[in-house]
């Protein structure tokens, strides 16, 4: 059977999730401000939650209506085929947003979502208490310009969690946007990838990852593996079939960070991670940044200015940085929410994109050789 999704994503990136499956072989591919819809089988959406990098979760789409009115929300959402998905036992919380529509209380809208399926489920199983003690069926509205759509999702906790950092740094590069600044630098495994400030060691492993061409989920649990009429198979087939599509292979992959406790925790995360052998790390000061290799890739996310240190010291450091690879034949890419960022640094990139790392607005300057 076939089925829509949505993958929500961080704004900047909808290309980079697009492209991702497309190549995954996922049909009516399309992007929006946020997120990225495509129709697929059940195998299909095991293969998105396990395969996709860049992505925040796979939502499968039950319906959507225009609606303006409580009313007509609580009957566009009863008319809704809840019953093929969610049994007399699942538990359905309803969470969501609202922007720019009529409807603007979210906790009205969460409240007349679950009477509508309560209603649906009832006259659907002939009973009128769900004790909801089985599977989770979480779900998820959006509520946009008046166009309301109604998903559960099949993820669970979000794709950007792969496992291997239970403990961040200060401002967490989240995994799934240093996922899209690799495949943005077009790195393929050839060249020298060095990250000065590695922080957690995100950037360098998951360089590591597109490299070894290893599926980011393949070693985590989703919340649709619970669901009975979900076929099992169709996990480890997925599964199975990343696996063959490894690669293998010697790469020159680095970090350093001044923080030598930054480092250890870099160390312990590759190893959780599964790229230990192909990533290393050592306490370096970026502002003394030298490297033997002729070219390379540097992909880094200096301190902000904000949550790290004061601005004043975060605009000294980009300009210590900026002189120590000003000769440097290599590309860089360099993610700051710092709007001055060039003035420090000293050199006008040749290309900025608007990224955001979580909720923080930021440019992701590029430079090329």
């Amino acid at each position: 059977m076939e089925y829509k999704f949505c993958v929500p994503c961080l704004f900047g990136i909808e290309s980079i999730v697009s492209d991702e499956l497309k190549r995954l072989g996922m049909k009516n591919v399309g992007a929006e401000n946020g997120r990225v819809f495509f129709s697929g089988d059940e195998r299909d959406l095991a293969k998105a939650n396990i395969c996709l990098a860049a992505g925040e979760r796979v939502l499968m789409i039950v319906g959507e209506s225009r609606v303006k009115t409580f009313d007509e929300l609580f009957e566009a959402v009863k008319a809704l085929p809840w019953e093929n998905y969610i049994p007399s036992d699942g538990a359905f919380p309803v969470k969501g947003y609202s922007l720019d529509s009529t409807l603007r209380s979210v906790p009205d809208c969460q409240s007349i979502i679950k009477k509508a399926i309560v209603e649906r489920l009832r006259n659907k199983y002939k009973t009128s208490w769900f004790k909801e003690s089985g599977a989770k069926y979480q779900v998820q509205f959006s509520i946009m310009r008046d166009v309301a759509m109604l998903y559960i999702d099949t993820s669970g906790a979000g794709l950007h969690k792969r496992g291997y950092r239970p403990v961040a740094g200060v401002a967490p590069l989240r995994e799934t946007l240093a996922a899209a600044i690799v495949r943005l630098s077009r790195y393929r495994g050839r060249e020298t990838v060095f990250d000065p400030f590695c922080g957690s060691g995100t950037l360098p492993i998951e360089a590591a990852l597109a490299a070894l061409n290893r599926a980011p989920g393949i070693n985590r649990d989703f919340s649709a593996q619970q669901w009975a009429w979900l076929p099992a198979n169709v996990w480890s087939d997925a599964r199975n079939e990343a696996r063959d599509k490894e690669f293998s292979g010697k790469y020159d992959i680095r970090g350093g960070d001044i923080d030598s406790a930054c480092v250890k925790l870099s160390e312990e995360n590759a190893v959780r991670a599964g790229v230990s052998a192909h990533v290393s790390f050592e306490v370096a000061d970026a502002a003394k940044f030298s490297c033997e290799a002729g070219h390379g890739i540097i992909m880094t996310n200096p301190p902000y200015g904000e949550r790290m240190m004061p601005q004043l010291d975060a605009a000294r450091l980009y300009r210590e940085f900026g002189m120590a690879v000003r000769n440097l034949d290599w590309n860089m890419y360099i993610l700051s929410a710092q709007a001055e960022f060039e003035q420090s640094f000293g050199k006008r990139a040749t290309k900025k994109r608007k990224l955001y790392n979580g909720m923080i607005k930021c440019d992701l300057y590029m430079y090329y050789r």
